[in-house]
């Protein structure tokens, strides 16, 4: 109760192994940044955003009526995101349900905590990176600077575009319940991401959210370019830049 922020930790970065990198990295950085945030550990459960995805709205309004009694119960005022998901879900669509908070993803957090100087990388990351939009920090919620500061504040980093990029972004395939069955067509959504990621020459695809991640791996590998090519999350990126 007594902590600014509560650090959301989500299902994907709890449960899915190679996402859990992510939270570790954020506490990492919030505690060298000073930050003052909790976790709820066993009391969070899931937004609900997959269930209202796929049409189970009852599903929906029950798990998050739940969240909203949790963070009232506990007075919490900020929640730190590092799923776009759970960022648009709680943002945007809890007012509904009567839970109103201030939202932050964690790439504008750390953007801020860097412009201020309360953490700098310094460690050099000599790499090329093609940034790939999340849809619902880009297209949904428009932030789209926050994490490309974040990425040009790690010496070493250059930064590269793919074609379809910002504002005309391209879904990773995970999006809208994608990520629970099988796609239709000749092609995977993310296989066609992989291939915009592979034409830039880069030699990393960056990502700030746990479904791209894992979308994009899976691109990489199905593309045999796991050896030469990496994707990691922006916020594992900086924890190795601050040495």
């Amino acid at each position: 109760p007594e902590a600014e922020y509560l650090l959301w930790v989500g299902c994907t970065s709890a449960l899915e192994q190679r996402s859990q990198s992510i939270p570790r990295a954020m506490v990492s950085i919030l505690n060298r940044g000073e930050v003052d945030f909790a976790i709820l550990g066993t009391e969070e459960t899931c937004t609900g955003d997959p269930a209202r995805r796929m049409g189970n709205e009852y599903l929906y309004q029950m798990l998050a009526m739940q969240n909203i009694e949790t963070f009232n119960k506990y007075g919490i005022k900020k929640i730190l995101t590092s799923c776009p998901h759970c960022f648009n879900n709680i943002k945007n669509e809890y007012p509904h349900l009567g839970g109103t908070y201030e939202v932050m993803h964690y790439s504008e957090l750390i953007s801020d905590l860097i412009e201020k100087g309360k953490i700098k990388p310094v460690v050099t990351i000599n790499t090329t990176l093609a940034y790939h939009d999340s849809c619902y920090l880009g297209r949904h919620n428009g932030i789209y600077e926050a994490p490309r500061q974040v990425a040009k504040s790690i010496p070493g980093l250059q930064l590269v575009e793919m074609e379809k990029c910002r504002g005309n972004g391209f879904c990773c395939g995970a999006g809208g319940g994608h990520m629970w069955y099988e796609e239709e067509g000749n092609q995977r959504v993310n296989h066609s991401r992989t291939d915009q990621f592979l034409e830039t020459g880069a030699d990393t695809v960056g990502v700030s959210c746990p479904f791209c991640m894992q979308m994009m791996e899976e691109g990489v590998q199905s593309k045999g370019e796991t050896g030469s090519k990496q994707v990691k999350d922006l916020v594992e990126l900086v924890e190795e830049s601050l040495g």
